[in-house]
């Protein structure tokens, strides 16, 4: 008689609690983790997974699905790498609450801040189907997915309900103000959500250029909506700090801010809030030090009495150019001639030498909508110290000889003329990136001192959005190929501090008591991975999102399984149908 609904057997276990790899047997029962390690019993689906890793599915902390939640079930990219638990809602932009009729305002701040098409969002989101956040979270518990959602209430959408044009303009909340948005995050995070979210980086705004609601809120305002969380007694508070990317001017400011001041406020709104906070913490070429005075500043908050984990990256953030999405030259007027054509037409009329020679010569012009990708990436300030051909990077941590900076001085060219090259040449079809954090000393070995830090959550993979100018939603695959295997200019990390930090440590933040670890009893979300096959492919442009809208896509090879709540979602690197993905609420 069968024991077990599917065993696991022969495999190297890595369990997310941090403990060494060891080998051993996995069982899986209704939808729980059975047994571990050496047990009597058969499962009525017995597997062989000697030579692979069995490890927990990962929780990944920092997302954008709002949208996509309501139109898909299958959630790509995350479910294909690996990942069973999400939680979007992150940098104060959300699609509830929602007055009847204000969704054109939240499609146009997501559109801008994370650069999701605005069509899609239009045409795939059911508007209508709620108006308040718990309506929006009993909307999404009627539907199925393959893996388990989980949502932040957000700042942005909170103070356009209440205050409306006022919200937008960043005015000063009232008394009445304070109290109407206090109360929706506490009736929020009540009905299921797992914490709030707000942003104060300029560099965050909607298609009309206009900063996310609360970018300009004042100490009083997110104190009182971190009471919220105290109120509900559960939830993580979010936070994007104005000068995350370097100082004040950097983001758009006049006057430089000082991050010392923002952990401090950080720190308060921990102890006002008695729950955790989260931000984010990147290295970037401004201050390339100054991440580490913030995690010992953190430290000593922490050892205060605050709550405060700082998210960082396994990777560098880049901007991801193409012929096929966005690129410097898209802009300018010569190439706004060709942009009716098609591809193939438009690549060979580019290689024209008269039509390079314009293209390179003239200026950008701005497009109707000041926010749009166009704007972004025709008018963004190009560093070639930090733009690499993708093909050349695919080890994700080239030197700065492959720099186009360096490229194109041992050539005698102009640096912009080496980048048009570069995307014309051959097929047309390739890649640049350009990094913008992380990478200052072109190694990564200031994120591996970020990896170890104590006080520091692995997070920012900012899936499902910058669907085509950032790909870092397979930052839970590459975190364990290129710490855990491939590493070659520096240090690796034990898989299991990897995979604990894509895990249980992720899980323990949110509060997520049921997962996060290969332990009986927890739920059965589960990666079994041929470690040694484990890669990421090719990017690749698909239009598969409502209204015809593209994203940047890059496929994993290497996961043979993934199981949420004991049931297979993922077979060989394919989606096996099954959806027993849910929304998950938050817990005390």
């Amino acid at each position: 008689m069968n024991s077990f609904d599917c065993v696991l057997r022969n495999a190297t276990l890595v369990d997310g609690t941090g403990a060494a790899p060891r080998q051993g047997d996995l069982a899986i029962k209704d939808g729980l983790i059975a047994a571990v390690g050496s047990f009597d019993g058969k499962g009525r689906e017995e597997i062989d997974a000697e030579g692979g890793l069995v490890t927990p599915a990962w929780v990944d902390i920092h997302t954008h699905f709002d949208g996509q939640v309501t139109w898909d079930d299958a959630m790509l990219p995350s479910s294909g790498q690996g990942v069973g638990t999400i939680v979007m809602g992150n940098c104060g932009v959300g699609f509830a609450p929602v007055a009847p009729g204000g969704e054109k305002d939240l499609i146009e701040l997501m559109e801008g801040v994370e650069d999701v098409p605005g069509t899609a969002l239009y045409e795939g989101m059911p508007w209508g189907a709620w108006s308040s956040y718990p309506e929006y979270l009993d909307y999404l518990a009627t539907r199925v997915y393959a893996l388990d959602v989980a949502s932040l209430i957000a700042h942005g959408a909170v103070r356009n309900y209440v205050m409306g044009t006022r919200g937008r303009e960043n005015a000063p909340a009232t008394a009445e103000d304070l109290e109407a948005m206090r109360r929706l995050v506490a009736e929020g995070v009540s009905a299921g959500a797992v914490g709030f979210s707000t942003s104060r980086i300029l560099g965050h705004v909607s298609v009309r250029g206009e900063p996310v609601p609360g970018t300009f809120a004042q100490d009083d305002e997110v104190l009182a909506l971190a009471r919220a969380l105290r109120d509900a007694g559960k939830g993580v508070f979010q936070i994007i700090p104005s000068s995350t990317l370097g100082s004040g001017a950097a983001a758009g400011r006049e006057e430089p801010h000082d991050l010392a001041d923002e952990v401090r406020l950080m720190a308060q709104l921990s102890r006002e809030a008695q729950r955790p906070l989260t931000f984010t913490l990147f290295q970037v070429a401004e201050w390339p030090t100054r991440w580490k005075e913030v995690l010992d500043q953190v430290s000593a908050e922490n050892a205060a009495g605050a709550q405060v984990f700082p998210q960082v990256g396994a990777r560098p953030t880049g901007i991801v150019m193409s012929l096929r999405t966005y690129h410097p030259f898209m802009r300018r007027p010569s190439y706004l001639e060709l942009k009716d054509l098609s591809f193939e037409a438009r690549l060979e009329a580019l290689r024209d030498p008269a039509r390079r020679a314009a293209i390179l010569g003239e200026q950008s012009v701005p497009h109707p909508l000041p926010g749009t990708m166009e704007n972004g990436v025709a008018f963004a300030e190009l560093n070639f110290d930090q733009i690499f051909l993708f093909d050349e990077a695919r080890d994700y941590e080239p030197t700065q000889a492959q720099s186009f900076a360096a490229q194109a001085k041992a050539k005698g060219m102009d640096p912009h003329a080496f980048l048009y090259d570069a995307l014309t040449a051959g097929s047309g079809e390739r890649f640049v990136v350009m990094y913008f954090t992380n990478y200052a000393d072109h190694n990564l070995d200031a994120v591996r001192e970020m990896q170890l830090h104590p006080e520091t959550v692995t997070g920012l993979s900012d899936a499902g959005a910058h669907v085509t100018v950032i790909f870092d939603a397979v930052a839970p695959t590459y975190e364990l190929t290129h710490w855990g295997r491939d590493r070659t200019r520096g240090a690796t990390l034990p898989l299991e501090h990897l995979v604990h930090r894509q895990t249980q440590r992720n899980a323990q933040l949110f509060g997520f008591k049921d997962r996060g670890a290969l332990l009986p009893g927890l739920r059965a979300d589960v990666n079994w991975i041929d470690f040694k096959r484990l890669s990421l492919g090719d990017l690749e442009v698909r239009r598969d999102l409502p209204a015809g809208g593209a994203r940047i896509l890059q496929h994993a090879k290497g996961y043979r399984g993934t199981w949420v709540a004991g049931v297979r979602t993922r077979a060989e690197d394919e989606d096996t149908g099954a959806r027993p993905g849910r929304l998950l609420r938050s817990q005390r």
